[in-house]
C-alpha cells in the first residue's frame, strides 16, 4: 500500500477537522480521490470555516457522492452562512437521482424557499420516476409549507405506500377541504403507516 493513499488521506482531513487544523484540511482542496473531497468539505463545515466557494466546488463535483455531501452541508445550514451564497435549484436536475433526492431535502431545509424551488419540486413530486425522489420532493414541500406546493402534495397521497405516508405527513401545515378529505382517504388506506400517519394528524392532542 502506498505510504500516503486516499483512504489516510481521508482520514487525516478527518482528524484536521475534529482539531482545529484548517491548514491541513486545506492542503487537499481538490485532492484527486472523491471520498477526500468529500471529508475536506465534512471538516471545514465542522471547522466553521467553510466558504461559499467551497461550496461552490462540491455542487459542481464531477462525483455524484462529493455532490451529495455539499447538498447535506447546504441543508444542514439550513441556507444560512456559506449557503445563502450558493444556488441548489439546479441540482434538482442532476443526472444522479440519489443527488436529486438529496437536492430535494436540502431544499426543503432552506428558509427561505430558493426562489423556482417550490415549481420544480411540485414537478418532481409528481413526475420524477424514482419513487425516493417523489418521497423527498414531496416532503421538501411540506417542509417548505407552500401553498403552490399543496396540488403535488395531495397527488402524492395517491402514490405508492412510502410516498403516501410522506405525503399524509406533508398536509400539516396545509388546511382547507381537499386537506380533510385527504386525510379522511387516508384514515382507510391498505398501508397501517399511512393511517398512523392520518391519525396522527387528525388527532387534535397530536
Amino acid at each position: 500500500m502506498e505510504p500516503d493513499d486516499a483512504p489516510q488521506r481521508r482520514r487525516r482531513v478527518l482528524v484536521a477537522g475534529h482539531s482545529g487544523d484548517e491548514a491541513t484540511v486545506r492542503a487537499h482542496v481538490g485532492d484527486p480521490d472523491a471520498a477526500v473531497r468529500s471529508a475536506v468539505l465534512s471538516s471545514l463545515h465542522r471547522l466553521g470555516a467553510l466558504a461559499a466557494d467551497d461550496l461552490r466546488a462540491g455542487l459542481a463535483d464531477a462525483e455524484a457522492s462529493v455532490r451529495r455531501r455539499a447538498l447535506e452541508v447546504v441543508a444542514a445550514l439550513t441556507g444560512g452562512g456559506p449557503a445563502e451564497e450558493v444556488a441548489i435549484v439546479a441540482l434538482l436536475d442532476d443526472a444522479d437521482p440519489t443527488v436529486v433526492e438529496t437536492a430535494a431535502w436540502a431544499s426543503g431545509e432552506r428558509d427561505p424557499a430558493e426562489p423556482g424551488a417550490v415549481d420544480r419540486l411540485a414537478h418532481l413530486a409528481v413526475e420524477a420516476d424514482d419513487a425516493l425522489v417523489r418521497e423527498a420532493a414531496v416532503a421538501a414541500l411540506g417542509s417548505l409549507g407552500d401553498p403552490a406546493g399543496l396540488p403535488a402534495i395531495l397527488h402524492g397521497t395517491t402514490d405508492k405506500a412510502t410516498v403516501r405516508r410522506r405525503a399524509v405527513l406533508a398536509l400539516a401545515p396545509f388546511e382547507g377541504d381537499e386537506v380533510d378529505a385527504a386525510l379522511a382517504r387516508a384514515l382507510d388506506d391498505r398501508d397501517w403507516q399511512v393511517r398512523q400517519a392520518a391519525e396522527d394528524l387528525s388527532d387534535p392532542d397530536h
